[in-house]
């Protein structure tokens, strides 16, 4: 499997985007980006939260999606700035994820983008499983009132680079094993990373145990960024109640440790993910040795099917 060949470090911004206005959620973004490297100046990559350029509303998303189009500042100001920021810092960026409008179809997509520190866009993952819920006494929520899924699963390889081989999901896509076992072990990815906008109800019980879950199960760092959590009682301009995210952006190591983690508010994470940390984990718990093939064949076969 792939392990990282170096160290990396590794920066999460919490920011307190998310507001009506893009261009300042945009402003925002840069403002912390330039602080990180100011702070952590041996950041390689750093990392956004989920919908930090807009309102994370089912009612809001076509308004503020733009198609992924490079170097077309007016009708993809958030795209042209994420590639900006990558070349202007030469940092490998995860710009958390934006809506997104395909233009041939006008469906819109919760979208992750990826740039290189020469600013070129070098992956793009499209939110596969949207969160329709209704959780009683809790929330109901339906992303797919306004967004359409993905429709396949996003590992990333810069480990020529950063060192970093990832797989990339969303959110709610953390809840499902299956990305992620497939970017661990057909892709041979070292770490997961998913730009995700929890709320104070699922925070709570599962923000924690999915990271750690992910990070045990396959071994790799999991990397969970969060939005900073909105004011109390701030409404929209439906009068609907801003949505108001968990926070606790946080990285997990592959033996399910906690190496750091953010509260609420608005912060800036840093931390250097190592290589030696996963192959001893590995070589002290062998699961990936030790599988019953000759009991449960058909995973086996999927898996070769796939390689």
């Amino acid at each position: 499997m792939n392990v990282l060949k170096k160290k990396v470090n590794i920066s999460l911004i919490q920011l307190a985007g998310s507001t009506p206005d893009k261009f300042a959620n945009l402003a925002r973004a840069e403002s912390l980006i330039a602080k990180t490297m100011k702070e952590y100046p041996a950041t390689e990559v750093i990392v956004l939260p989920e919908c930090f350029n807009s309102p994370y509303s089912v009612k809001l998303f076509k308004k503020y999606a733009e198609p992924i189009i490079l170097d077309d500042a007016e009708n993809a100001p958030s795209v042209s700035k994420l590639s900006e920021l990558a070349l202007k810092h030469k940092i490998l960026l995860i710009g958390g994820s934006i809506p997104e409008i395909e233009e041939s179809t006008g469906k819109i997509y919760n979208t992750s983008l990826v740039f290189d520190p020469k600013g070129n866009l070098v992956g793009k993952h499209r939110k596969l499983h949207l969160f329709d819920v209704d959780i009683p006494n809790g929330i109901t929520f339906k992303e797919s009132i306004t967004l359409s899924p993905g429709n396949k699963v996003t590992t990333i390889d810069d480990s020529e680079n950063s060192g970093l081989k990832f797989g990339l999901g969303i959110c709610y896509d953390m809840r499902f094993p299956e990305p992620a076992m497939y970017s661990s072990r057909i892709e041979n990815a070292n770490t997961l990373i998913y730009p995700s906008a929890f709320n104070t109800v699922t925070g709570p019980l599962h923000w924690h145990l999915l990271a750690k879950v992910r990070a045990m199960d396959n071994q790799v760092y999991t990397i969970l960024c969060s939005p900073a959590r909105a004011a109390e009682g701030l409404v929209d301009e439906f009068g609907d109640p801003v949505y108001r995210a968990y926070g606790h952006s946080l990285i997990v190591n592959p033996k399910g440790d906690v190496l750091v983690e953010a509260g609420e508010n608005e912060e800036i994470l840093n931390c250097e993910l190592d290589g030696d940390v996963i192959n001893a984990v590995r070589q002290a718990i062998p699961i990936g040795f030790q599988r019953r093939f000759d009991v449960y064949e058909q995973v086996k076969l999927k898996e070769e099917k796939e390689k």
